[in-house]
This record gives C-alpha cells, structure tokens and sequence, in this order.
C-alpha cells in the first residue's frame, strides 16, 4: 500500500475515532444530569438524491436505542461503506442523533483522452464506471489499473493512466482518463545462465518470446509477456527432455523492466543434469488375445538411443492406432520409467491397458463464424454416440485441418454428463480460403509467361470449390471455370464439372496453332480411409490450324478439326502427413483414360506418379517424385499430336517447354511423344534466418525422357536417353503470398533440346 493510501486510512480512522469520542461526551455529561440515554431522533443533514429513509437504513442504531459506542461505531463504517457518501459525521444534541452526509456526486460522463491504440469502445468495456454512477475515487483507482493492465497486455508497460474530475452543477462530475500510451516496450535481451550443452542462440530458437530486431516489426514475439516467459520455461522442458536431458529444469526466469521502462531484461537460469539413453523398452500388454510381441515392431524408441520424450508420444500414439486398428476400442497407453542415475539410463516400459468405456456424448464446434458446422462434422471419424477412440480422434482432427479452411484447430475432450460419457471440443480460426495466384517466369525460347487463378475453396461455407484459371503468354491461352461438391446427397461422394478453352502457339516449337474447347464431370468417393477413387468423363473439340507452310509434314497431316470422347478414372493413395506441407508420408497415384466411346479419336493413355517424403531432421526434409505416361492408338489410329505428352518447363526443370523429346530434323518442329518419365530428388532446409522470414531452400535434381512417335522416319529426332537438370531454389511465403525462384542447370542433354535458365513464381491470397 502507498505511503498516500496510509496516510489516508489512518486519518480516517482518527477522525472515526474523535467522531465517537464527540458523540459520547454529551452521553457522560447526561448521566451526570440524570437525563435520558436513549436516542430519541435521528435527523439527517446534507443529503440532497439520498431519501432520510435510505440513509437510516445503512444505520445500526435506531430510534428507542441507547447510545451505545458500538452501535454508533458500526453505524459510521456503514455509510462510508456504500460508498455513497464523501464524508460522514455522527453527533448528538440532547435525545437526538444527528447525521452529517456529504454525497459522492454522480459521474456525467466518461471520456478518454490521448489512447490511439484502442478505440474508446475497446477501453469503455473494459472500465466499470459508468454515466449515472456514484463517482468514488476507490472505483476510479480500480478502474485505472484495469487499463494500465490493458496497455500492459499489449506490451506497454510504460503506460500511465491520470483520471481527471471536471466538477459541473448539481454534484456532477465528467471523470476524462488522461492517457500516456507509451512505446511498446521491447525484450531487449535474452540471458541464459547454467547452459553448457546448448548455447544461447539456440536456445532463443526454442523460446517463443524474442529479442527485438529491426525486422520483427511484422511480428510481435519481441514485446514483452510475462504468459510467454512462463510458456518459454515449458517449452525449453521440453526441448532438453527431447534430447535426453531427464533431469533438466528451469530454476528461475526474471524480467528486468530498464529505468525508462521502454525494455525488458530477461534472465533464464537453467540447470541441464547429464543425458541419458534408454535402457530397457518393452511392452506390457494386459489386453486379452493381445500379446505384447504383437505391438513390439511398432516401437521407435529402442535400446541405446537417446532418451527422448517427443519419441515416446510418437511411439504411443503408434501403438494407440495399431491397438485401435485391431479392434480395441478402448485402451490406455501409459510410459512407465525407472531411472537409474548411476548407469545414466531410463528403462521403458508402454503399458497398454483397456481403458474406460467411454462413448461420445456430444461434439461442440466453435469459432466457425463462416463454415457450417455440417462441414466440419462430416471429417469425424466417429458421431455422437459412437465409443470414443483416439486414434479416431487424432485422424478426425488431421482431416479437419486437411480442409485448409482454418489457421488452427484445438480439439480436447471433457468430461460429460455421466461417467461413461464424453465431450468433444473443437475450436477453430478461419483463415481465407480464396487465392488469387500470379504465376511468372521466363526462358531465352517462350520470354515472359504469365499465370493467374482464383479459386475459393469454402465457397458460401459449405466447402465446395469454385474455381478460375487462366495463362496468358506470348503462346498460351487458357480459361478454364469449374466447381466441386465434396459431399454429393450428404455422401462422401464428391462431385464437380469444368468447362475451358486452351489454345496454344506452338508455331514457334512445332509449326501449328492449337484450339480446345470443351467439358468435362467427375465423382470420386472413398474405398479406404486413405485409397480415393474417381471416375471421369470429358468431351472435347480440337482444332489444329494455322500450320505453317514449311511446317513439318507429320503436322501437316494432323491439320484439321477432331472430337475427343473420352472416359477414365483414378486411384489414389495418400498417406501423406500434411497436404498443404507434407513433411513424411507418401501418395500414389494411378489413372487410365479410353478414347473412342463416340467422337473421332481412339486411344489408351495409363499414368502413374509417385511421390514421398522422409524428414532427414525437424527441419530438412527429403523428397522423390516419379511420373510416367504412355499413351498408343487402336483400331488403326495413330495418337495425335495435341494428345502426345511434351516435356520442359516446369514438368523438367533446366529444359524450355516442348524442349526435351522426339523433334523433327529438318524442321527442328517438336512433335511430342508416347512415352515419358520424370524423377525428381530434392532436398528442403533452412535458410538459418531468422523466424520472421521463412525462407527456404532446396536443392534438386530433374531427370526424365520423352520418346516414340507412330511416326517410322530417319528425320525424326527420337533419341529417348535421360535428360538431367540440377539446381537451386528458394521459397519465401511472404505477407502477400508465396514467392518461389529456381535456377536449373542441364547438365545432361542432347543437342536438339532446348534449355531453359531460372524460372520464378509468386502468389497472393484473400
């Protein structure tokens, strides 16, 4: 307590003090009379909004009382209690008891004057003073502390609050808070103090909160937080257990405030302890028919290695699934350890026992202002009623955050109203979910090339898929509008159709002008929790025309318009772990399409791509993608040109567009081909800057072939030896949306291709 609010007390209660010591001296000088001790009247002065009954009320005493110091005591401390009244005096003439108010006046109005930060309504919630209440100075205190605690929140602690009364008739008050906001006050450095393993620069990278830089100010992980301190002690926990640090623990973490109170000092004191491995891991199973050998392939954290608590989650929500998979609906997973400091080892023991029955109550959804709840529903695994299983959760919380709909998604489990029962919770925070995409590059052969597309992937929230695409280039054109239902007659069945319009000048590569216009449908529903498969159908008129007249003659022959009538499906296998940004995990896919069923063309094309990634580290991530196509007519009819494959540009990095493939030689035409195969082997990893600009880097390596034409001719260019491209790319994800450069190099190729230097590309989203 302030020296002021001491002072204050302590003259109030002297006055209390002398007040009663008043009252009583006639109440002696009346026994010495002889005269009456009990109150007989009590009058009430100075009030002018309080009726003389309110203020009788707050009273201990009443009329027929004697004056009794107790009962007047108490009295004095109730009025002032009501806050009602500034000052309060208790007298006595003769049988009477006479009361001395002085009204607390009521506040006019409550302004803020100097807040550029928050609005006036953001700081008016936020104070509980009001128009029409009794003004108090115990209110107002309380009232600037609430935005002093507001402004500290926002990392202000330099802020200071004046509350200034402006007195008006009728015991009337205008309270105006006089605000300094002050700058934000920054954490200017981060001391650690006991760390020998791990040096301050990495340990700041494990921390949330940040040292103030010139480029955080798109941040604001440099402001001070007093919840991020105590949530950066968390998370150094569990980055020295991760490690092997069993014994590691924060002991202390201070916030020094600098005299200008512009910046924070902040002193993590640590103590690391000795590393240890794992020792023994076994597997205790005590479900029935369920050995314990049947789960002990599935564990990852063996024998030896480093003692690791990231690794034994990972290993128990392994064994959840596997145990879940085989039908237990109900398990309890439990790591028991046993510490041996002398030998520096943790042996491990995953006890798997049947959990409590328990059953899904109800799910609650909030946070979804746009999405229908029905959207996020149909990704669950399980409904209401269903046993609860976890590793049907954790699935159903992978499958919302698939939607990309949301930037998070938190879902716990509570209690529910019974035993056996349970409720799961899930909040969400929309994010946009349209993308406009600018996509350009460049090559010595094509000059600039220009993508844009626009594509809302929740549209109306009920997640269908609207979508725009058109590429414009000095030889492309393209539009191309087309919608999905994911959920066709409330089914995983989805559901969509396209209409475009492609044209294409190839008269520089391949001496003719190309024009496609047609439609197409699809449905795809879903054999297994990770196998889809799709069926499709597309209708097409092409147009090849304008063939130049030194044109290659096995494009001349093709001049002229056809109808494509063709029908497919697709099988797809994505065990990926993230669509969006997959880390591990790999997808397949594999698709036949038939020519012939009406229309003029007749022919058999099979695909088959391959992709998978493995982390090398948290950080860098290992990938390999495969493509191959082949395509052959039938009934006699040779594959056109418009439906042969051509390879470059983005589908082999360090080649032009249509710069690898079978080429005629007297023409130098491309005449594209009937089989093709692309690898990719890269590798993503950090830029080692700071968080703030996640910049990443890749290092890559193309290598693919397209060769057979039905064309049998000694002109024709058709040498189906790999084709090898190495490079370098860069991928920042800006406030304004991805930006990707690559420069390629093709180490491997043959004369007749064409090359292709850097490409870049960069994006938006709404």
């Amino acid at each position: 307590m302030s020296v002021g609010r001491l002072v204050a007390v302590a003259g109030l209660c002297a006055l209390m003090a002398l007040n009663t010591a008043l009252l009583l001296a006639p109440v002696a000088g009346a026994q010495e009379l002889g005269l009456s001790d009990v109150v007989r009247v009590i009058e009430v002065e100075g009030n002018q909004r309080i009726e003389l009954e309110t203020v009788r009320s707050y009273m201990s005493i009443r009329i027929g009382d004697p004056f009794d110091p107790g009962l007047i005591d108490r009295s004095l401390k109730s009025l002032f209690a009501t806050g009602l009244f500034a000052d309060v005096v208790l007298r006595r003439e003769a049988s009477a008891l006479v009361v001395r108010v002085v009204e607390n006046p009521i506040i006019n109005r409550v302004a803020f004057e100097g807040n550029d930060k928050f609005e006036d309504d953001s700081l008016e919630s936020e104070v509980q003073l009001r128009p029409r209440m009794v003004y108090t100075r115990t209110r107002v205190q309380n009232d600037v502390q609430r935005l002093v605690e507001l402004y500290r929140r926002t990392g202000r602690f330099a802020a200071t609050v004046e509350p200034k009364v402006i007195r008006l008739s009728d015991n009337r008050v205008n309270l105006v808070f006089e605000i300094d906001e002050g700058p934000i006050t920054e954490v200017r450095k981060i001391i650690f103090v006991g760390n020998d393993i791990f040096s301050d620069s990495e340990l700041r990278e494990v921390v949330q909160t940040q040292e103030s830089k010139w480029w955080r100010f798109l941040t604001s992980a440099d402001v001070y937080d007093p919840d991020a301190v105590t949530f950066d002690r968390e998370l150094l926990r569990r980055f020295y257990l991760s490690n092997g640090y069993a014994d590691f623990r924060v002991t202390s973490a201070v916030a020094e405030l600098t005299r200008d109170r512009e910046a924070f000092f902040i002193t993590l004191t640590v103590e690391e302890g000795v590393r240890y491995r794992f020792g023994k891991v076994v597997v205790d199973s005590q479900l029935r028919d369920l050995p314990a050998g049947q789960l002990a392939p599935f564990l990852t954290t063996l024998p030896g290695d480093w003692y690791n608590t990231d690794g034994m989650e990972s290993t128990i929500q392994i064994l959840t699934d596997e145990v879940g998979n085989l039908g237990y609906a109900f398990v309890d997973i439990q790591p028991d350890v046993d510490l041996d400091r002398d030998r520096r080892t943790i042996d491990l023991t995953y006890m798997v026992n049947e959990g409590p029955r328990v059953y899904v109550q109800r799910i609650d959804i909030s946070g979804n202002s746009r999405t229908l709840d029905e959207v996020i529903r149909r990704e669950f695994r399980f409904v209401e009623g269903d046993a609860f299983n976890t590793a049907k959760f954790r699935r159903s919380k992978q499958r919302i955050e698939n939607l990309a709909f949301f930037s998070s998604v938190e879902m716990e489990v509570l209690p529910g109203d019974a035993p056996d029962q349970t409720i799961i919770v899930v909040d969400v925070q929309e994010q946009s979910t349209g993308t406009i995409n600018l996509g350009g590059g460049f090559s010595t052969f094509e000059g600039l090339i220009t993508d844009f597309g626009i594509r809302e992937n929740n549209l109306l929230g009920r997640g269908q898929v609207l979508r725009l695409n058109a590429s414009i280039s000095t030889r492309r054109q393209l539009i191309d509008l087309g919608f999905t239902e994911p959920y066709l007659f409330n089914r995983d069945l989805a559901g969509g159709a396209d209409i475009f319009r492609r044209t294409t000048d190839s008269r520089r590569e391949s001496s003719f002008f190309q024009e496609e216009l047609g439609i197409g449908t699809n449905v795809s529903y879903a054999v297994t929790e990770d196998l889809r498969h799709s069926l499709h159908y597309t209708i097409r008129r092409d147009l090849i025309e304008d063939v130049d007249d030194d044109a290659s003659r096995f494009i001349k022959e093709q001049e002229g318009s056809t109808v494509i009538s063709a029908v497919g499906h697709t099988l797809t296998l994505d065990r990926r772990d993230s669509r969006a940004f997959p880390r591990e995990g790999y997808l397949l896919s594999f698709s036949q399409d038939l020519a012939g069923l009406g229309g003029s063309e007749k022919y058999f094309r099979n695909q088959f791509s391959y992709e998978y990634y493995y982390p090398l580290s948290d950080q860098w991530i290992a990938s390999i993608t495969l493509k191959e196509g082949f395509i052959f007519g039938f009934a006699g009819d040779d594959v056109r040109i418009s439906e042969r494959y051509f390879l470059g540009g983005g589908s082999l990095r360090g080649f032009d567009s249509s710069g690898v493939g079978p080429r005629d030689l007297t023409t130098g035409d491309a005449l594209g081909g009937n089989f093709r195969y692309v690898a990719s082997f890269g590798v993503g990893f950090p830029l080692g800057l700071p968080a703030e600009f996640p910049v990443r880097g890749s290092l890559f390596t193309d290598i693919g072939s397209l060769s057979v034409v039905d064309e049998d001719d000694p002109n024709i260019f058709d040498e189906g030896s790999p084709r090898v491209g190495v490079g370098i790319g860069f991928s920042y994800i800006s406030p304004f949306g991805p930006v990707g450069f690559e420069v390629t190099k093709a180490v491997v190729k043959e004369d007749a291709d064409e090359e292709e230097l850097f490409r870049l590309n960069f994006g938006t989203i709404f």
